[in-house]
C-alpha cells in the first residue's frame, strides 16, 4: 500500500491522491486500505515516516575510528542533502508544502522522534569520547534538529546566483555550524 501511495503522490501530489487511486494502483479494495488507515492523511503520514526513516538509516555515521563529532557532522550534512534530493520530499515541497506544516509548527512526527533518538545516541557517544561538548543530549539533539530542518526545508530559498550560494556552499556552512556547535 505504501508503495502505491508513494506512486500516487509522486504522480499528482498529496491533495489529489485518493484512497480509490491508491487501492487501484495497489490492486486491492478500498476496504482493505480502510482496515489499516482511516484516510489518506494517515496513509501519507506512514509513507513519510517510512521514507524519512530510510534516509536516516542510509546516512548513519561511518565507524572509521575518527571522533564521533566528525562522523556525526558528516552524517547530518549527508542526511540533509539526501532529504533535499528525495523525490517524495521534493514533490511535497513543490505541490503540497502545507502537509509538512504540522511537523514544523504544531507537533513532532514519528520520523522526527526517530531522528531525535538517533542524534541523542550519537551525542552520548560523542560525550563519552570527549569529541562533543558536554550538555544535555536531549536538548542538544532537539536544537540540532531545528537547524537541520531549516536547512532541509528552507535551504532552496537561499541558494542560487552562482557558486557562492550553491547548495554545496550551504552544505559547507551547515558543516561549520554543526562543527562549532558540537565542539568541546
Amino acid at each position: 500500500m505504501l508503495d502505491a501511495t508513494r506512486d500516487c503522490v509522486l504522480a499528482v501530489g498529496v491533495r489529489r491522491t485518493t484512497l480509490t487511486d491508491v487501492a487501484r494502483r495497489a490492486g486491492v479494495s478500498r476496504m482493505t486500505i480502510y482496515r489499516r488507515w482511516p484516510d489518506v492523511r494517515t496513509l501519507v503520514a506512514d509513507l513519510m515516516t517510512r521514507e524519512w526513516a530510510s534516509v536516516v538509516s542510509r546516512v548513519a555515521p561511518p565507524e572509521d575510528g575518527s571522533p564521533v563529532r566528525v562522523q556525526a557532522v558528516e552524517a547530518l550534512v549527508a542526511g540533509v542533502g539526501a532529504l533535499r534530493a528525495h523525490p517524495l520530499f521534493l514533490k511535497i515541497m513543490e505541490v503540497d508544502p502545507e502537509v509538512l506544516l504540522p511537523y514544523i509548527l504544531e507537533r513532532r512526527g514519528t520520523s522526527q522522534d526517530a531522528m531525535l533518538r538517533a542524534i541523542e545516541g550519537t551525542l552520548r557517544a560523542g560525550h563519552r569520547d570527549g569529541s562533543v561538548r558536554a550538555g544535555d543530549p536531549v536538548r542538544q539533539a532537539r536544537s540540532l534538529l531545528l537547524v537541520l530542518q531549516s536547512f532541509a526545508m528552507s535551504g532552496h530559498t537561499m541558494t542560487g546566483d552562482g557558486p557562492a550560494l550553491s547548495a554545496a556552499a550551504f552544505d559547507e556552512e551547515l558543516r561549520r555550524i554543526l562543527e562549532r556547535y558540537l565542539a568541546p
